[in-house]
């Protein structure tokens, strides 16, 4: 699916925490105002994870649902102490084109840094919707060569579709992300289709689907954990730093001076994900996943939800 890119960074932190800050400690009802997807069974997860007690549940991602009259999924871990927090965290959503943090993940881990300079080539045939830098690459020619480390910060800071396709082609299509998956330990993540079709979403069917938990439990792997060697690593959240999709979703709802690298999607049923990392001034990284979505298949996403369950769940952390 397209992903518009903001003007500029909406202030929502503030507005975020004034709102919730009344709900941010109040229990939790343990069904939302909307009818969940299947759950996945819990992705496996680090042991300091595993081990540390949970963040109570808030009442502010429930009054969100309501207020946005969506469902939503959050999962958030303090990756110094394990402490997390977690909402409708095990429950499935289409991941949409978060997932192409791990195609180039994939890439990364299969190709030394000086072959990230070797070009693939496509042509017009090649091309899908929402591909601003591969469409411009290749203008009215019949063939375009673009650099593996083109195509990965292509698809990672612009979310060009055609770009995640040449990723999908160099790993071996969505078989190679869920190998590369797997082998991080997520065995929830479905892969199944490239872009665009991933994105074509219906009610109870899990392909192209993932949880809160396995995807932050992946992202955590391939930025932070031992599924790329460092240099790769950042390599890929350099890329994610710069990504132009996001200002206005995990980004509006951080406070000032703190640092995002992410990676947002949208997709059919009013799909908006935004995966990141976040640093905190002087304190070690903060990972956080929100997934959303409505019920009809037309209707339309707002990023103000992400921005405030963002705020909300990083409000926890401070």
């Amino acid at each position: 699916m397209k992903e518009s890119v903001p003007p500029s960074r909406p202030s929502a932190w503030r507005s975020a925490r004034l709102s919730l800050a009344a709900l941010i400690l109040a229990p939790l009802a343990a069904c939302s105002g909307t009818d969940p997807a299947p759950a996945a069974p819990p992705a496996q997860e680090p042991a300091s994870v595993q081990q540390a007690d949970p963040v109570p549940q808030t009442a502010a991602f429930e009054e969100l649902e309501r207020t946005f009259d969506a469902r939503l999924g959050v999962y958030a871990v303090d990756t110094a102490t394990g402490r997390n927090l977690a909402y409708h965290a095990d429950d499935r959503f289409g991941y949409a084109s978060t997932h192409k943090v791990f195609t180039a993940g994939a890439v990364l881990q299969r190709t030394p840094i000086e072959g990230l300079e070797r070009t693939v080539t496509y042509g017009a045939n090649d091309l899908v919707p929402n591909s601003p830098i591969t469409q411009r690459n290749l203008g009215t020619a019949p063939t375009a060569s673009i650099t593996l480390r083109a195509a990965m910060d292509a698809a990672l800071r612009y979310s060009d579709n055609t770009a995640d396709n040449l990723l999908f082609r160099e790993i071996g299509g969505p078989a190679g992300m869920a190998a590369a998956l797997r082998e991080a330990g997520d065995t929830t993540t479905h892969a199944d289709r490239i872009e665009p079709a991933l994105n074509d979403l219906a009610p109870g069917d899990i392909r192209d689907t993932s949880t809160p938990r396995a995807l932050a439990a992946s992202l955590r792997a391939f930025t932070l954990g031992e599924a790329l060697p460092e240099e790769k690593r950042t390599i890929l959240t350099d890329m994610m730093r710069a990504n132009v999709t996001g200002d206005s979703v995990i980004r509006a709802g951080t406070p000032a001076g703190w640092q995002v690298a992410d990676k947002t999607g949208t997709a059919k049923y009013a799909t908006r994900n935004d995966i990141a990392v976040v640093w905190p001034p002087q304190r070690a990284p903060i990972v956080l996943v929100i997934l959303s979505d409505r019920k009809a298949k037309d209707s339309d996403h707002d990023d103000k939800l992400i921005a405030q369950a963002a705020a909300a769940a990083l409000g926890v952390f401070q």
